[in-house]
């Protein structure tokens, strides 16, 4: 089973357009064209009823207290935590490749509208949900797919997994506003097979993605 990308190399640096922010000069980030990547597969194991694709990045800081900081950097040893961009489930394996911007092109304050999605399929709240709690502006739940936005003043260049499943059963077990782990525990018993691809991205000048 191989899962590949026209958007980009796997370990290879995830363009600005799939972010959910690139670097600006004068206001350290921005917005951007937050477009969910171009994905295609092959080689699916027998037996194959469905597909669920999950994003996350392993390299979130565990302690958000020097995050996005003027006068301070986050140490690359501090202890990292999952953070998940996209939980998308019931993508039918014989629809063809997931095409860059079918599932998002944009940002959206306050959150995409979910679970359904394009194709039939469901998706997931990211934990963007959880980051916009606080702040009137943005808060709601983030259905669906939002790219890289890690901290500006972060010292190590994060890595975003692309990981898809071949499920064998039609319709993912999860149910409503579902979240990353619950997810993962759900498939479990249902996985035939797997394969990844990884993005790196980085909002820090100093820091090579």
């Amino acid at each position: 089973m191989i899962l590949s990308s026209d958007s980009f190399n796997d370990k290879g640096a995830i363009p600005g357009r799939h972010a959910f922010a690139v670097a600006d000069p004068a206001t350290r980030i921005k917005l951007s064209d937050n477009r969910n990547p171009h994905f295609t597969w092959k080689d699916l194991p027998a037996g194959t009823k469905s597909l669920v694709l999950v994003c996350h990045d392993g390299d979130v800081p565990s302690k958000a207290d020097d995050v996005n900081q003027e006068g301070r950097q986050i140490p690359a040893d501090l202890p990292r935590v999952d953070f998940f961009h996209w939980l998308l489930v019931d993508l039918k394996p014989d629809a063809g490749p997931v095409r860059e911007g079918e599932f998002s092109s944009g940002v959206t304050a306050g959150g995409k509208s979910g679970p359904a999605g394009a194709r039939g399929t469901r998706q997931g709240v990211n934990d963007y949900t959880a980051w916009f709690a606080n702040d009137k502006d943005m808060a709601g739940d983030y259905f669906g797919y939002d790219g890289p936005c890690p901290p500006w003043n972060d010292t190590i260049v994060h890595r975003y997994v692309f990981t898809l499943y071949a499920l064998g059963v039609e319709q993912c077990p999860v149910e409503g506003a579902f979240r990353g782990p619950q997810l993962l525990a759900a498939i479990q018993p249902h996985v035939l097979a797997s394969a990844k691809i990884v993005g790196t991205y980085s909002l820090n000048p100093a820091v090579k993605a």
